[in-house]
């Protein structure tokens, strides 16, 4: 990566504006307090829509007398058209004319999904609902990231990225907290609606944000007109280029290693302490929400002092120690203590995976596209770390599965430490890639 080197003057009043919101293109205003606020809210809001599409659809489908292999085909039809969706998702994002709108109709998409749930658990109505909410979800993601691009900019973007991951975490625990509280209280039936509810603050936090403070081009990922080189912004000039391929490996190599390590350790702590096992569980998960929520901002910062690639040495070091870890590991309370290792992880790829992507599509105006390949990435290493840690479960033993995952991180280690270009841009003018 070639990048230009500012002078001492240009990094100090660089530095300061980073703190604002980066600089603004010509005409553009600094993002309004209103605004950035309004994506706190949204996001923490949208975080609480979408938990209530996690467990709990096993949970309310099983009372409504739902066999296994239904409830696992309607969760496979989802995560299929999820897996398919990120590419399309990302285009879709690329050619809005408003992100917020885009977003929007999303938000209100899934809203209907959580009440057919909660009126007509019948088959085809939930099929219908599962394919419409996994649809409209791939086009959030990247709009949130876009809309957070287009605010303020490529370089206060990874203090905001850690931002929003704070919020997220926030409204993850929140309205785990709330959903299960009103399904024991009420019935499973009333975390639908409680989702459909929520859908109503989610609305209001984005219209709070001002749509002429979000400029479109930085949306996309494009350089601004008065740059004097705007890059090349052809499709399969995104494609090539040796970051985003390396990166979207890692991030596979990433999801084969983690994905299958909480379900293997929910199993062991059963097996050994099954009188504590929801309650250890419900720890282990919310364990790491709370370091996401503490440490994502630093993350953030971090990023643009230190570089991407110390980050994410971190974070594939946290998940291959807590690989090995869990192998060893035979006291059910101390895995909880191995889950600090899982936010430390967590904590930086929710902030590096938008961000280096964020980088790689400077100025190619695909970067929602391009973060659809790097979820395409994800979806795949998430869907076969499952039935290989499974398979090797059976086969060897726990302590040889998770020892296999832990080394698949080291291999993600590996790839970063060796392989992986340092992508962060220290200067707003435009740097190109050079191919090969």
């Amino acid at each position: 990566m070639l990048l230009s080197k500012p002078n001492h003057a240009d990094r100090e009043g660089r530095v300061e504006q980073d703190n604002v919101a980066g600089p603004p293109p010509a005409g553009l205003p600094a993002p309004s307090r209103q605004s950035l606020r309004g994506l706190d809210w949204f996001i923490f809001f949208l975080a609480d829509v979408q938990t209530g599409f996690g467990p709990f659809i096993a949970v309310y489908l099983t009372t409504q007398k739902w066999t296994q292999v239904e409830i696992g085909l309607v969760l496979s039809i989802g995560g299929i058209v999820a897996l398919i969706g990120q590419m399309p998702g990302g285009a879709i994002i690329d050619a809005a004319k408003s992100e917020r709108l885009v977003a929007g109709l999303a938000i209100a998409t899934i809203g209907c999904c959580a009440l057919a749930y909660a009126a007509m658990p019948i088959f085809p109505v939930v099929v219908a609902a599962a394919t419409l909410h996994a649809a409209a979800s791939c086009v959030l993601g990247p709009a949130i990231a876009a809309i957070s691009l287009g605010l303020v900019g490529p370089f206060a973007i990874g203090e905001r990225l850690g931002r929003n991951a704070r919020f997220a975490s926030l409204g993850n625990g929140v309205a785990a907290a709330v959903m299960g509280t009103a399904g024991y209280l009420l019935s499973s039936r009333s975390v639908f609606l409680v989702t459909f509810l929520l859908v109503i603050p989610t609305l209001i936090a984005l219209s709070r944000i001002r749509e002429e403070e979000v400029d479109i081009r930085r949306c996309h990922g494009e350089m601004p007109r008065e740059a004097e080189d705007r890059g090349d912004t052809n499709l399969w000039h995104l494609i090539r280029q040796k970051p985003l391929i390396i990166f979207a490996l890692s991030v596979l190599l990433l999801q084969l290693a983690n994905a299958a390590m909480m379900p293997l350790m929910a199993s062991a702590v059963t097996a050994r302490s099954s009188q504590w096992a929801t309650v250890l569980v419900a720890f282990c998960i919310v364990v790491p929400q709370a370091i996401v929520a503490l440490l994502s901002p630093t993350v953030g910062r971090k990023a643009q002092l230190w570089g991407r690639r110390p980050l994410l040495l971190i974070g594939f070091g946290a998940l291959a120690i807590r690989g090995a870890l869990f192998a060893t590991v035979r006291d059910p309370y101390l895995l909880v203590l191995v889950q600090v290792f899982d936010g430390f992880t967590a904590a930086v790829f929710a902030v590096m995976i938008p961000l280096i992507v964020a980088d790689v599509a400077f100025g190619s105006g695909h970067f929602n596209l391009a973060q659809g390949i790097v979820g395409t990435a994800t979806g795949i290493g998430a869907s076969l770390s499952t039935a290989l840690g499974g398979y090797v479960s059976d086969k060897f033993g726990n302590a040889t599965a998770f020892f296999g995952l832990a080394s698949i991180a080291a291999t993600g280690f590996l790839l970063i430490l060796l392989v992986m270009p340092e992508t962060r841009r220290t200067s707003f003018v435009a740097t190109k890639e050079v191919a090969g």
